[in-house]
């Protein structure tokens, strides 16, 4: 398969990330199917999903006329069957491998054999689940970042992924605008999260479990020492702190660690259950639209 044979992009999955995608994609001509199984999620995809391509007009990103010939390649539904015909699917669902599988092996009964598959996981490995797309040949982990601002992707390839479309899917990549991070092979949490997974850890230790020090002055210091834009608590709300929890429940699944696993039964009843999300319900570890970390002074900045 050439990347020039992919023209129609069937996005599962319609959180924040799974948004973008679609835009994205839709933004550089490809065709898109939007699929959520969720009714309440299909139809605020229909909402955010043109509200950002209106920041990008603001922002000067992206022109009026782009951005209303992208929404118009974008058709959602919640029938697996619509995405039949796709050349590229893009999934974009909780951090659980056993829910995966299940989704994949629905899309393959309905997709055409030539599609491929790709995970947009952040910290599994497409191993878990490959044999369960029923093409494991044509399966790995795109891995999407940021979209429209950090434009990195991790292509990882699983043992059992043919050479020819991790040559297809970064080349693909770079038709969206994205730059390719090529793995030789698979590692927990890639790279970029690899690193951040450390830094996560070490700040819920410092701020939540041993109480060394404030959330607002863990994100201070590595704003301030290592230049970031925000720091790990206020990345985790725009992640979102509910996958933020699934990617706990996954690593206490995989490692057996009760610790872990009492730590994300005590993350989920004060955040989770609290509608405490980050900045899609408005508020996780700060509250949105205006985080603290945004605000002058919160760096001790001078007037």
């Amino acid at each position: 398969m050439k990347v020039d044979e992919i023209r129609k992009v069937l996005v599962v999955g319609l959180g924040t990330m799974g948004q973008k995608i679609a835009l994205q994609c839709a933004r550089y001509g490809y065709e898109v199917i939007a699929y959520d199984a969720f009714p309440q999620s299909l139809d605020n995809a229909k909402v955010k999903i043109p509200a950002f391509a209106e920041d990008l007009i603001a922002e000067q990103r992206l022109t009026r006329e782009t951005a209303d010939a992208a929404l118009n390649r974008i058709r959602y539904t919640s029938r697996p069957e619509d995405g039949a015909d796709a050349d590229l699917l893009s999934e974009s669902i909780f951090e659980d491998p056993d829910i995966k599988a299940k989704v994949f092996a629905e899309f393959n009964r309905v997709c055409h054999p030539k599609t491929i598959f790709t995970t947009n996981t952040s910290t599994l490995l497409p191993s878990l689940y490959a044999e369960a797309t029923g093409r494991p040949e044509r399966f790995a982990a795109l891995h999407f970042y940021g979209v429209f601002d950090r434009r990195l992707i991790d292509v990882m390839p699983h043992p059992g992924t043919s050479p020819e479309i991790v040559e297809v899917l970064a080349a693909f990549a770079k038709r969206i605008k994205q730059v390719p991070l090529v793995f030789k092979r698979e590692y927990p949490g890639y790279v970029g999260n690899a690193i951040f997974g450390v830094m996560n850890d070490m700040a819920f230790k410092l701020a939540l479990v041993e109480k060394v020090a404030s959330i607002e002055d863990v994100d201070r210091a590595v704003m301030l020492h290592l230049g970031m834009p925000c720091g790990p608590f206020g990345m985790d709300d725009i992640v979102g702190l509910d996958t933020v929890w699934h990617v706990m429940q996954s690593k206490a699944k995989l490692t057996g660690d009760t610790g872990i696993q009492q730590f994300a039964d005590e993350f989920k009843r004060q955040y989770i259950d609290t509608g405490r999300l980050g900045v899609k319900s408005g508020r996780g570890f700060y509250t949105y639209p205006d985080p603290e970390y945004l605000r002058p002074g919160f760096l001790g900045d001078p007037e």
